[in-house]
């Protein structure tokens, strides 16, 4: 309820690439640096899909960097939905007007009118003021893709699926992180089980090969 309220305040207040920052993040789980350092070489819309090849880094003396994912497995696949398809779509009209017809887009999906990227500090300050605004709890920027997770299991997307749409090394990884999360399905699983095994019982006296002992 919380994301959805944060979305729905950019989206009446806002409507800037900040917006669509925060979309494309609670849309798919991926990190900021990540989405800062989407180019659009990896971005395709035929088939609905994001490559993870690069994420922006601060380092040092407060200079950006682009560098590998933070693991192999974060360098991978990433589905898109619709809500995240026309957030880059509209970064894609924005640019397309201000090159010259025809020409292709090139370099950072989310950037100024120079080119260079979005400074992951500002967008930070931004997430901490649109929240103050909306009236809603300050989180970090890293629990956008923690409240993706939870989402994603409360409406019982299977762990597996989870942590291939998080690009996690392992299942496990995964587990243990949002394990909690996981408990109210074990619970699930047993009575699954025991209500298997009392379905399976009610056919037996129709089996030919069952052949109960009767107690002494």
């Amino acid at each position: 309820m919380q994301a959805a309220a944060f979305l729905r305040h950019n989206e009446l207040y806002y409507r800037d690439q900040v917006a669509d920052v925060f979309e494309v993040m609670l849309g798919t789980g991926m990190r900021r640096g990540e989405v800062l350092g989407l180019h659009w070489e990896d971005v395709h819309f035929m088939e609905r899909k994001i490559f993870v090849r690069w994420t922006l880094a601060t380092i040092d003396n407060n200079e950006l960097h682009l560098c590998s994912p933070k693991t192999k497995a974060s360098r991978n696949w990433v589905s898109v939905n619709p809500r995240v398809l026309a957030a880059l779509q509209r970064q894609a009209d924005h640019q397309q007007s201000l090159l010259p017809p025809g020409a292709p887009l090139r370099g950072l999906v989310f950037a100024g009118v120079d080119g260079a990227p979005l400074r992951p500090q500002y967008v930070l300050d931004q997430l901490r003021h649109r929240q103050a605004e909306a009236g809603l709890p300050q989180i970090t920027i890293h629990d956008l893709r923690h409240t993706v997770a939870t989402i994603m299991i409360t409406f019982e997307v299977p762990i597996a699926i989870v942590s291939k749409a998080l690009r996690h090394s392992t299942i496990a990884t995964t587990i243990n992180i949002y394990g909690h999360l996981l408990k109210h399905a074990a619970d699930d699983a047993v009575n699954a089980l025991a209500h298997a095994y009392e379905l399976a019982a009610t056919d037996l006296e129709d089996w030919p090969g069952f052949q109960p002992r009767h107690a002494a």
